[in-house]
């Protein structure tokens, strides 16, 4: 099916002065463990022409685990064992640094490594520090080359994907759009390897349950950690925080100016664009606990109010004033996120009590919100 020339058009530099582009492990690294030159130096003269036309570029690229493995001998999935994970990433992120810088200098271009874990763009001071840097970077006129840095990262804390990450990367570099380069074209209504009637979408303006429904599990290649869901929950992130979103084919000679040519891929197109505070908030993979409030709390929420102890029906986690937490319907769906006004044990003493019963069970003069309005994001 032909795609909609808005797809490539949203992405093209005249309208899209900062782009965040990911690469998969399956494009970048061959069935023989050695990084693909021919196509990533087409891919780079594709930077180089965007960047003759006034976009700057942030790169997140994937690949060092499964550079790692073969320069290690590993047999198998080495991410099904965290330490075998770890010890892939701290070689192979060598060659892959080496790779990028090498290529990326023979066109006259400086590539900047930045190695983040979840932490980094989880604490707000530090996704601050993140987000200069970026900036810096690309105004000295630098490509930054983002990883997670799984050489440290554990299954607990860490984005356990680049897709993910390239939109937190969006974020944190205030980019206009994010493109996932990877082995698939584009969203299908269902799996184009086992039904003959799936058909990629176009444009997605709402990831609603039909969507996420049409996403399979795992990596086509069986090389990366993310899949279609993880690609979807990254298209989520950049489009809570006004970004768009593209999932495109990285399987072609020079993928972007393919792109730009055709317009073949998936669009999820952005909400309104929030305050970088609330898109932060929207972005977040963790949160230190849960509020459960019940339809007139969800109501009212939707409405643009704060969320009132009255509304509240439950709680769970421990959290400290100040701590991000989810607030949830009582079917356990997230439907908003912010900051705590109270800790857990003060909030669990006040819940669906009125404001005028507070003071009396708090001993003090109680806050307006268990969380107000300035500091909430609807999800």
């Amino acid at each position: 099916m032909v795609a909609a020339r808005l797809n490539s058009d949203v992405f093209a530099p005249e309208r899209c002065a900062r782009l965040v582009v990911k690469i998969g492990s399956a494009l970048l690294v061959g069935s023989d463990g050695e990084v693909r030159r021919d196509w990533l130096t087409g891919l780079i003269a594709d930077i180089v022409d965007r960047r003759e036309q006034g976009q700057e570029i942030i790169l997140v690229s994937s690949g060092s685990v499964a550079l790692g493995k073969r320069a290690l001998g590993l047999q198998g999935n080495p991410r099904k064992s965290l330490e075998d994970a770890q010890a892939a990433a701290a070689v192979g992120q060598i060659t892959l640094s080496h790779n990028w810088s090498e290529l990326l200098g023979q066109r006259n271009l400086m590539a900047a490594l930045m190695l983040v874990t979840l932490g980094d763009l989880e604490d707000r001071r530090r996704y601050l520090n993140a987000s200069a840097t970026l900036d810096r970077l690309l105004t000295l006129g630098a490509v930054p080359v983002v990883n997670e840095n799984d050489s440290v990262a554990t299954e607990a804390i860490r984005f356990g994907d680049n897709d993910r990450l390239a939109a937190r990367i969006g974020q944190a570099g205030s980019a206009d759009g994010v493109i996932l380069l990877s082995d698939v074209a584009g969203l299908y209504s269902a799996d184009p390897t086992k039904d003959e009637s799936a058909e990629m979408l176009d444009e997605v303006s709402v990831i609603d349950d039909e969507i996420m429904a049409m996403a399979g599990s795992g990596s086509a290649s069986g090389m990366g950690s993310g899949g279609m869901i993880s690609k979807l929950e990254a298209a989520k992130i950049a489009t809570s925080a006004g970004i768009p979103l593209a999932i495109v084919s990285g399987k072609r000679t020079r993928p972007l100016r393919c792109f730009a040519a055709d317009g073949v891929g998936t669009l999820f197109t952005p909400q309104k664009v929030p305050s970088a505070h609330k898109a932060w908030l929207a972005g977040r993979l963790t949160s230190k606990g849960q509020i459960v409030v019940d339809s007139g709390a969800v109501e009212a929420l939707a409405g643009g109010n704060s969320l009132l102890s009255a509304g509240a029906i439950g709680i769970s986690g421990m959290f400290e004033r100040g701590d991000v937490v989810d607030i949830t319907d009582k079917f356990g769906t997230i439907i908003a996120r912010g900051l705590a006004e109270y800790d857990s044990v003060s909030t669990a003493r006040i819940v669906g009590k009125k404001t005028a019963e507070l003071e009396a069970i708090l001993g003090y003069a109680p806050r307006s919100a268990l969380v107000h309005r300035d500091h909430l994001v609807l999800l």
